[in-house]
C-alpha cells in the first residue's frame, strides 16, 4: 500500500530561514530530482511533430510517445511510496533519479519510434518513484515545523518546471533537435546524484510493509490493453484482432485488478475511500477535468505545428497563459474556497473552462493567436484556476488524517489515467473524423488523389505535395487543412463536454465539507506539480 501521510500544515511562525546547509542541499536535491519529471510532463508534446518527421509513426506514434509514459507512471505511482518503506527512501530516490537519466539517454538516442516508446515507458516507471521518494527524503530531514514550507517550495519549483518545459523544449527543437529535450535531463540527474551523495542520509527500511505488486501489474496490463486497442483502431477497425483482442484482454485484466483490490489486505487502491460521497464525486470530476486538459494540450500543440505552421517554440509558448494564470490565481481562488466552501468553485469553474474550450471552435487553419487562441486560453485558464485547488482540497478533506497521503496519491493517479484514456479515445475519434473528411475533389489529378489517400492515414499531419503543380498542391493542402481543422474542433469539443460534465458533477454531487482539515490555498498546484502542501507530515 502506498505510503500514508498525515495532513498538517506547518505553523505559520516557523523560522524556515534558520535551516542548516545540509537541509538546503536535501531540498535542492529533491527539487532537481523531481524537476526532470515535471519538465518532461509538458516538454514532449512540443516535440511530437519533429519526432514524427524524423521517426515516422503518424498520430498513433505521437499518442504512444505520450501515453506510454502516462501508462507506467499512473499504474505505479500508487505503490511507489511503499518501495521507500521496503528499501529506504534514499535508495529508492537514487534509483528513480538514475533510472530516469538512463531512460532519457535511450530516448535521446532512439533510432526508431518503437524504441522511443519503450524508453518513454521506462521513464514513467522511474518517474513514479521520484515524487513520493522526493517527498519522503524531505520529510526525513525536516522537522514538522519546517516541513510544510519545504514541501511548498518543492511544489512551487515543480510548477516552474511545468511552465518552463514547453518554452525550453520549443527552443531546443527549433535550434537543435528534438533529441535534446531528453539529453538536457542528464546534467540535472548527475547534479542531483552528487547532492544526494553529499547531503541525504541513509534511511532504514520499515517492518510490516507489503507491496501490492500483483495489483500494479494487473492495473498496468489492463490499461495497456485498452489503450493499445484504442490507438490502433483507426488503422485496423474495431473488429480486427489487433484491436478487439487487446481491448478485451485489457478490460478483463482491469476487472481482475478491481476484484483483487477488494480482497487483498494492503491494496494499492483502497476502494473503501470511494464510499465517501465527496471523495468519489471529486475524483470523478478530477477525471473529467484532467481528461479535457490533456486533450487540449496534446491536440493544440500538434495542430499548431502540423496544420497552422507554428514553430515548436511558438507552439510551446502558446500554452503559457494557461499555466501562468493558473499559478497566479489558483491560490487566491483556493483562499476564497476555504472561506466560502468549494461547491460554488467546483461547479462554476469547470463550466467557465468549458466555455474557453468552446471558443476554440473559432480557430481556423491560420490559428491567429491574438484574435482566436488567446481569448479562448484566458477564459479556459480562469476556469481552471477556480477548480484545481478546491478540487484537490475536497478530495483530502473527505479522507481521514491517516489517509491523506493515499487519498492524494489516488487523486494524482486518476488525473494521469484521465490523460492516458482521453488521448487514446479522443485520438481515435479525431483520426476517424479526419480520415472521413478527406475526399478527392473534382479536378484532382491522379497524383493529387494519391497524395490525399496517403493523407487519410496520417491524421493532422501536413500532406506530401512534393512534385505536384502549384494549383494541385494548393488543392491538396486545402482539403487536408479543412479536414484537420474539423478534426481539431471535434477533439477540443469533446474536451469541452468532458470539462462541463465535471462542473455538473460538482454542482449535483458535491457538498461543502464540514471541516477545514485540508486548505485549498495550500493545494494551488492541484495534481500538476509535487503534492499539496497540506500533505506535509509523514505518519510515524
Amino acid at each position: 500500500m502506498a505510503r500514508r501521510y498525515r495532513a498538517e500544515a506547518a505553523p505559520s511562525g516557523c523560522s524556515f530561514h534558520r535551516v542548516t546547509r545540509d537541509k538546503r542541499l536535501v531540498l535542492i536535491a529533491a527539487i532537481m530530482g523531481t524537476a526532470v519529471v515535471s519538465i518532461d510532463s509538458t516538454v514532449v508534446n512540443v516535440a511530437l511533430p519533429a519526432i514524427r518527421s524524423d521517426l515516422g509513426g503518424g498520430l498513433a506514434g505521437q499518442q504512444w510517445i505520450s501515453n506510454s509514459y502516462l501508462l507506467t507512471l499512473s499504474s505505479l505511482i500508487l505503490v511507489a511510496g511503499s518501495l521507500g518503506d521496503l528499501f529506504g527512501e534514499r535508495r529508492v530516490f537514487v534509483i528513480g533519479v538514475a533510472g530516469f537519466g538512463v531512460a532519457s539517454v535511450v530516448c535521446a538516442l532512439a533510432p526508431t519510434i518503437e524504441l522511443l516508446v519503450a524508453a518513454r515507458a521506462l521513464q514513467g516507471v522511474f518517474g513514479a518513484l521520484l515524487t513520493p521518494a522526493g517527498l519522503a527524503v524531505i520529510a526525513a530531514k525536516f522537522p514538522p515545523e519546517e516541513r510544510g514550507r519545504a514541501v511548498g517550495l518543492w511544489t512551487a519549483w515543480s510548477g516552474i518546471g511545468i511552465v518552463a518545459g514547453p518554452v525550453i523544449g520549443g527552443q531546443l527543437v527549433d535550434s537543435a533537435s528534438w533529441r535534446w529535450i531528453f539529453a538536457i535531463n542528464i546534467p540535472l540527474v548527475l547534479a542531483t546524484l552528487w547532492l544526494v551523495a553529499r547531503a541525504v542520509p541513509e534511511s532504514r527500511p520499515r517492518e510490516g510493509v507489503r507491496l501490492d505488486l500483483l495489483g500494479a501489474v494487473l492495473c498496468a496490463l489492463g490499461l495497456a490493453g485498452i489503450t493499445f486497442g484504442l490507438i490502433e483502431q483507426p488503422l485496423n477497425g474495431w473488429g480486427s484482432t489487433p484491436v478487439a483482442g487487446p481491448m478485451i484482454a485489457g478490460a478483463v485484466l482491469f476487472a481482475a485488478f478491481i476484484v483483487h483490490e477488494m480482497h487483498t489486505d494492503q491494496p494499492m487502491l483502497p476502494l473503501e475511500l470511494f464510499r465517501r460521497r465527496n471523495f468519489a464525486v471529486a475524483n470523478a470530476e478530477t477525471f473529467a477535468m484532467y481528461a479535457g486538459l490533456s486533450t487540449l494540450f496534446f491536440f493544440l500543440v500538434v495542430f499548431l505545428q502540423q496544420t497552422a505552421g507554428y514553430t515548436a517554440l511558438e507552439a510551446g509558448t502558446a500554452t503559457l497563459p494557461v499555466t501562468l494564470v493558473m499559478f497566479a490565481l489558483s491560490g487566491r481562488f483556493g483562499g476564497l474556497a476555504d472561506r466560502h466552501g468549494p461547491h460554488l468553485f467546483l461547479s462554476a469553474g469547470p463550466l467557465i473552462a468549458a466555455a474557453g474550450l468552446g471558443l476554440m471552435q473559432r480557430v481556423d487553419a491560420s490559428a491567429d493567436y491574438v484574435s482566436q487562441l488567446l481569448p479562448a486560453l484566458i477564459v479556459f485558464s480562469v476556469g481552471l484556476s477556480m477548480t484545481v485547488a478546491p478540487l484537490t482540497a475536497t478530495v483530502l478533506a473527505d479522507a481521514d488524517e491517516s489517509n491523506a497521503g493515499i487519498a492524494s496519491a489516488v487523486n494524482n493517479a486518476i488525473a494521469r489515467v484521465a490523460g492516458l484514456i482521453a488521448i487514446a479515445v479522443i485520438g481515435a475519434v479525431v483520426a476517424a473524423q479526419v480520415k472521413h473528411d478527406i475526399t478527392i475533389p473534382r479536378g484532382a489529378s491522379p497524383a493529387s488523389g494519391a497524395a490525399l489517400v496517403k493523407a487519410r492515414n496520417a491524421p493532422l499531419a501536413p500532406p506530401d505535395t512534393s512534385g505536384l503543380p502549384p494549383a494541385q498542391a494548393r488543392l491538396v493542402q486545402q482539403e487536408v487543412d479543412d479536414a484537420s481543422v474539423s478534426g481539431f474542433h471535434l477533439g477540443v469539443g469533446i474536451g469541452a463536454i468532458l470539462v462541463a460534465l465535471g462542473g455538473l458533477l460538482g454542482a449535483v454531487g458535491l457538498r461543502n465539507p464540514n471541516c477545514s482539515r485540508a486548505r485549498a490555498e495550500g493545494c494551488r498546484g492541484g495534481q500538476f506539480a509535487g503534492v499539496p502542501e497540506v500533505v506535509a507530515e509523514l505518519e510515524p
